[in-house]
């Protein structure tokens, strides 16, 4: 367990680089979810001093990204709407399900969340490059969306990795806008998160009010250097740090 001077620079330091990472690769929660265990809380309240901590990092990308935002404003009306009433959904789920629940699906979810990491790449290759032109699936592109928003509230874990690969499928036009799509919707589920963990779930908001700064700093420069940084490199080692939280979990 983390004391005096050693747990604030822990969280300074995660939530610079969750928050970049976020606006990159996405997954970034990954690094700050193990951190919080590391101090001894326990996985629910971890998850929900994650879920709360996120927040300011996605507004930070998405000022950073607000010129690809403005292209897509017709794009982010149903899919707004969708990721606000997905989370909280999956708040609720999180909130009423017995904990034992929670300690039987938390270590399959990051696993999931490594893996989906590790195949992005692979994913988007797939997929190919996105017809700017062509129609977005509205319907599969919302009801993708729903769906993700619901596994966002429940566990925040790579929520934007999800998002970003249900876009990616459904709606059309360039990665870069597509990105910034991904992180106004993360933002719009960690707002729904904020406003009901913060009445009635465990959140450390000691944790949080260390996180929030560096969190949201990290977000505004990796949306900054979203094309410089060494991407590939940094959702590796989110996958490798979550295979292992998911490993432990398990066994734990």
């Amino acid at each position: 367990m983390f004391t005096g001077w050693l747990e604030p620079t822990l969280f300074g330091f995660v939530g610079f680089f969750s928050g970049a990472i976020n606006a990159v690769a996405g997954g970034g929660s990954l690094l700050v979810f193990p951190a919080l265990l590391a101090t001894g809380m326990t996985p629910l309240v971890a998850n929900v001093t994650n879920s709360v901590a996120q927040g300011p990092g996605f507004v930070g990308a998405a000022v950073g990204q607000r010129s690809d935002l403005a292209s897509n404003r017709q794009r982010l009306v149903w899919t707004s709407i969708a990721a606000a009433v997905g989370s909280g959904i999956g708040c609720v789920l999180l909130l009423t399900l017995p904990g034992s629940v929670f300690d039987m699906v938390v270590p399959a979810l990051v696993g999931l969340s490594a893996v989906l990491m590790a195949l992005q790449g692979v994913i988007k290759r797939w997929l190919g490059n996105p017809d700017r032109d062509a129609p977005d699936h509205t319907v599969l592109l919302t009801a993708g969306i729903f769906l993700a928003s619901i596994y966002g509230g429940y566990f925040g874990g790579a929520r934007s990795v999800i998002l970003i690969v249900i876009l990616a499928l459904a709606a059309n036009g360039p990665l870069r806008e597509l990105n910034a799509v991904k992180s106004w919707l993360s933002l719009v589920g960690s707002a729904v998160t904020l406003a009901v963990y913060a009445l009635v779930a465990p959140v450390d908001w000691g944790a949080v009010l260390l996180l929030v700064p560096t969190t949201l700093l990290g977000g505004y420069v990796g949306s900054k250097l979203a094309q410089r940084l060494p991407a590939a490199a940094l959702r590796y080692l989110v996958v490798l740090i979550a295979a292992t939280v998911a490993i432990y979990m398990a066994v734990d």
